[in-house]
């Protein structure tokens, strides 16, 4: 099957392709060679709670708790449907057998003109690229679909694998500083990188990106 935003994308010019479709704001299901991303439901709760107590993530994101519960998994379900933790939060799925694999989203700035990109994935499938391979997807969408100058990551100064995937998406160092780590209760150190649409563009262009 196919997306409205694939389908739409069919009829118009690689240039066309790459400019902000400023009437959009939704949050279309999404393809790429081995991932579908969707809206999290009812039936990602048992997976979602397997995959995510797992200090080993808790502790390299800001906002999950650890332990990690069954009731955690459906309040983020619930809370992901309301809208209230982000406009625009995804289910990894797996392609092939719609396994859950983890969770990923934007989240808009007050300035209106900035998204800040978040994932994470079950342990089980780290290193396999899947990481990058959602990035990447949801970073075309937000760049294709929003009318926004730039999109903003952050990682744990320790997390190299997170470092990579950032890098390998295109975005570039900023600076560092402290976030809240709910999992740890305190402050941690984290690096803040960007992409900014100019540069999108080019590596589009240049086959940098996919």
């Amino acid at each position: 099957m196919q997306t409205e935003l694939l389908r739409e994308d069919q009829s118009r010019s690689p240039e066309q392709r790459l400019r902000p479709q400023r009437s959009r704001t939704d949050c279309p299901i999404l393809l790429s060679p081995r991932l579908v991303l969707r809206a999290p439901h009812e039936d990602d709760i048992d997976a979602l709670a397997h995959l995510a107590n797992n200090a080993n993530i808790a502790t390299m994101v800001s906002r999950m708790p650890h332990p990690y519960t069954t009731a955690d998994a459906a309040d983020f379900v619930r809370r992901a449907k309301a809208g209230t933790i982000g406009k625009c939060v995804y289910a990894i799925t797996k392609a092939d057998n719609g396994a859950f694999l983890g969770c990923c989203g934007i989240e808009p700035h007050a300035d209106g003109k900035t998204v800040e990109l978040g994932y994470w994935l079950g342990e089980p499938y780290w290193n396999q690229g899947y990481a990058t391979e959602a990035a990447q997807t949801l970073t075309d969408m937000a760049f294709r679909t929003r009318d926004i100058d730039q999109i903003d990551a952050r990682c744990r100064v320790m997390n190299m694998a997170s470092r990579r995937v950032i890098q390998k998406c295109g975005f570039q160092f900023q600076g560092s500083g402290m976030v809240g780590s709910l999992a740890l209760g305190g402050m941690v150190a984290v690096e803040w990188y960007r992409l900014d649409r100019k540069t999108w563009v080019s590596l589009r262009s240049w086959g940098g990106v996919r």
